[in-house]
């Protein structure tokens, strides 16, 4: 079961990064045999990485919050965007890896939370305590007051990212 749904899934991403090169709707036949080929090659390889746990993102009401989750992830990293430029032309920063506490439980979460943080302008993760599931953040713009309420307020730093990883992954 588990190498025919990563065969499924291999073979839609590579259907997915080769759109329209092709003339049979939107590829060519020889395109739809290697992607074919190449998506068994990647099953018999991986097919053992995933268990129960990690197929629970099957489920369409995940992949529903998932594009949910998108729009504020796009508000936040705008706002970010705006926040480092005006740090840059100023000179306004003050940098520092903080410690937060999102209180995720599982890898996927954790997973999706780190990402969403790096990938938003002026925050990157550093670090994972895997005993405790914290993470360290290195953010361009510390406040004093911030690391007081460390780590349980991490609003600050990740707005509402561990709450939609809670949900979308948990």
């Amino acid at each position: 079961m588990r190498f025919l749904i990563t065969a499924i899934v291999a073979y839609l991403v590579y259907l997915l990064l080769t759109t329209g090169s092709g003339n049979l709707f939107l590829w060519s036949k020889a395109e739809l045999i290697i992607g074919a080929i190449f998506a068994l090659i990647v099953a018999a390889i991986v097919r053992n990485m995933f268990t129960s746990k990690s197929l629970r993102m099957l489920n369409p009401k995940r992949w529903f919050l998932f594009l949910a989750y998108l729009g504020p992830f796009f508000w936040a990293m705008a706002k970010a965007n705006v926040d480092v430029a005006y740090r840059v032309i100023t000179g306004r920063i003050n940098p520092g890896i903080v410690r937060i506490s999102p209180g995720l439980k599982n890898d996927l979460s954790l997973t999706m939370l780190a990402n969403s943080i790096t990938l938003t302008p002026g925050t990157l993760s550093v670090e994972v305590d895997e005993e405790t599931n914290d993470l360290y953040v290195h953010w361009i713009n510390v406040k004093s007051q911030t690391l007081e309420k460390m780590p349980r307020d991490y609003e600050d730093i990740c707005a509402k990212f561990p709450d939609w990883a809670r949900r979308v992954a948990g």
